[in-house]
């Protein structure tokens, strides 16, 4: 059982790593503000499972091979970034098609939960960078010859601050949704997270590594 020191300081680093823009969140933003707590809540929770299927996956060697591969690094890199752009081009879709109009509160409401944690998972798993990031940061808090259930301590660690943070990100935007149903407000914010997206996706296609 790793220490309550190690878990701490454990549980700080991963809550800045969370807290860092990145697709994330511009993803978590865009269903908090138009699907509400609900679909914010569910994507945070999808996020979260994202970050235990990544560092489970180190203790069963994937993501080192993952890091090893140049090959397999650029499949999920470009993966993501299609991911991404899709996304994005979906949101510049909408606002092409117009057809926005003023909604009550009871109205906000268009982004299902299911497909609000499904994008929040398909986000954080087709994103090598996760990988990347706890490959290097977990074996700081390990003993050298750690049990695989002292990182499964890690995993379990990691998935709580990261659902605690996007739950609470999820909670602080969703309140600001009265202002998003003007019809005119959400097509702008349909613009500005798709061209985000779109960016994001492209960033990520073009990074070297």
């Amino acid at each position: 059982m790793i220490s309550l020191t190690v878990a701490l300081t454990f549980l700080g680093v991963v809550l800045l790593g969370a807290m860092a823009p990145g697709p994330d969140f511009v993803l978590m933003t865009r269903n908090s503000l138009f699907g509400g707590r609900k679909a914010g809540v569910a994507c945070a929770f999808g996020i979260a499972c994202g970050v235990f299927v990544w560092v489970v996956s180190i203790a069963l060697g994937v993501a080192s091979l993952l890091a090893a591969s140049a090959v397999a690094f650029t499949v999920v890199k470009l993966a993501g970034a299609a991911y991404l752009l899709y996304l994005g081009v979906r949101a510049w879709w909408n606002v092409r098609k117009g057809g926005y109009r003023d909604l009550e509160s009871a109205d906000l409401g268009d982004v299902p939960a299911a497909k609000a944690f499904r994008q929040g998972l398909l986000c954080n798993l087709l994103n090598p960078k996760v990988s990347v990031f706890f490959l290097a940061l977990i074996p700081q808090f390990l003993p050298v010859a750690a049990l695989p259930t002292q990182t499964l301590e890690l995993a379990v660690i990691a998935t709580l601050v990261s659902a605690t943070w996007w739950v609470t990100f999820a909670f602080l935007v969703g309140s600001l949704r009265r202002f998003f149903g003007s019809g005119r407000v959400r097509r702008a914010m349909d613009a500005v997270m798709g061209t985000l997206l779109v960016g994001l996706g492209i960033r990520v296609a073009t990074q070297v590594s």
